[in-house]
């Protein structure tokens, strides 16, 4: 099998961002993919003792790893599930299920292992990594101002950044945040328009009431600070939370550290359009774990035209359908480099040339 871990890759160090000028400026230049590591795959799976394509997706998936990781073959043995944790203002006008209080108790059971994302993560071979933001001061009530500063802002999207652990195989982020499904659900109006209602959802399992009040939480945020949205930083700086910012900044940091992202559900999801919308190749490394039941899922991904890897009815967050997705990952992986050769096999392959 051939080796191609010398060739070179661009891996940035992670600077400061001094202002959301200087983020612009980078979202317009982050570095490409590896192409010569992706044929390399290719040209192996070509090879293998199966009809040729018959792995589908498994063999899309080992090709997306040589490319973002920047080298053949890939590998999957040291994957990181990072969730970030954060407070919102708009969680006080009743737009979900909980108390906010319980952002900062779902934190303590992700740090004592007793969340679903640790026994997926387990499942995975990692343990979770838990970044929590600030929860005594939530963001603003984004009725009233913009949810953050630019300051605010920035230290939230480096905060993701310096998450991110250099060499690992692949990132899975994902979120905690009492009131952050209407946070998402604004970002995505704000950038994508149409219809209010169709991106408000049930979250955290909300009564039909409380999706009404969400859809007008929604309408009137928009309409409050749409004429300052220019673009999709200005829209999560707006109208998202810190956890929101800190995935995006996740996100752009394994790019720089050439490392491929499994994106989650929905609030993943809107994070990653606000970098889409402010540089439109910045998702280029990333994949989709799965598709959420929120009903703007399926919308945003459809603009996005990503295609996620499983449909399983979730709708938990925390990272929870990306590990999944990346366990999937990891198995295709395995078969790409166990199978046996046509030639090692001694099997006629049957191609007719």
């Amino acid at each position: 099998m051939s080796d191609l871990n010398s060739l070179p890759t661009r891996q940035q160090s992670l600077t400061p961002i001094k202002d959301l000028s200087t983020l612009r400026r980078i979202l317009q230049d982050l570095p490409p993919g590896n192409e010569h590591a992706a044929e390399a795959a290719a040209a192996r799976e070509e090879i293998l003792t199966k009809p040729p394509g018959s792995l589908g997706r498994l063999e899309e998936v080992v090709a997306w790893l040589a490319r973002w990781q920047g080298r053949y073959p890939p590998i999957m043995d040291d994957p990181q599930v990072c969730v970030f944790a954060g407070n919102h203002g708009v969680a006080e006008t009743g737009v979900s299920a909980y108390p906010p209080i319980v952002t900062e108790q779902m934190v303590q059971n992700f740090e004592r292992g007793g969340a679903a994302i640790n026994q997926l993560s387990a499942e995975l071979g990692t343990k979770v990594t838990v970044v929590s933001l600030e929860l005594a001061r939530p963001v603003n009530n984004f009725l009233n101002a913009p949810a953050m500063t630019e300051g605010e802002f920035l230290d939230a999207f480096q905060s993701g950044m310096h998450a991110v652990r250099p060499g690992a195989s692949v990132l899975c982020p994902g979120e905690m945040g009492i009131g952050n499904t209407t946070a998402a659900s604004a970002i995505c109006f704000a950038l994508l328009g149409g219809d209010p209602a169709n991106w408000c959802g049930r979250g955290s399992g909300i009564s039909i009431g409380t999706v009404e009040r969400k859809v007008e939480v929604v309408s009137k945020a928009v309409r409050l600070h749409g004429n300052a949205i220019s673009d999709g930083l200005d829209a999560l700086r707006i109208l998202g939370g810190r956890e929101i910012a800190a995935m995006a900044g996740s996100i752009v940091a394994a790019r720089l550290l050439a490392i491929p992202v499994m994106l989650d559900g929905f609030i993943c999801s809107a994070a990653a359009l606000a970098l889409h919308c402010s540089g439109p190749g910045s998702l280029a490394h990333c994949m989709v774990g799965h598709s959420s039941v929120e009903p703007g899922h399926r919308r945003l991904l459809a603009h996005l035209g990503l295609r996620p890897l499983l449909d399983l009815d979730l709708r938990l967050g925390e990272g929870t359908g990306a590990v999944l997705a990346t366990v999937l990952a990891r198995a295709a992986l395995r078969c790409h480099l166990g199978m046996a050769t046509f030639t090692e096999a001694g099997v006629h392959n049957g191609i007719e040339r």
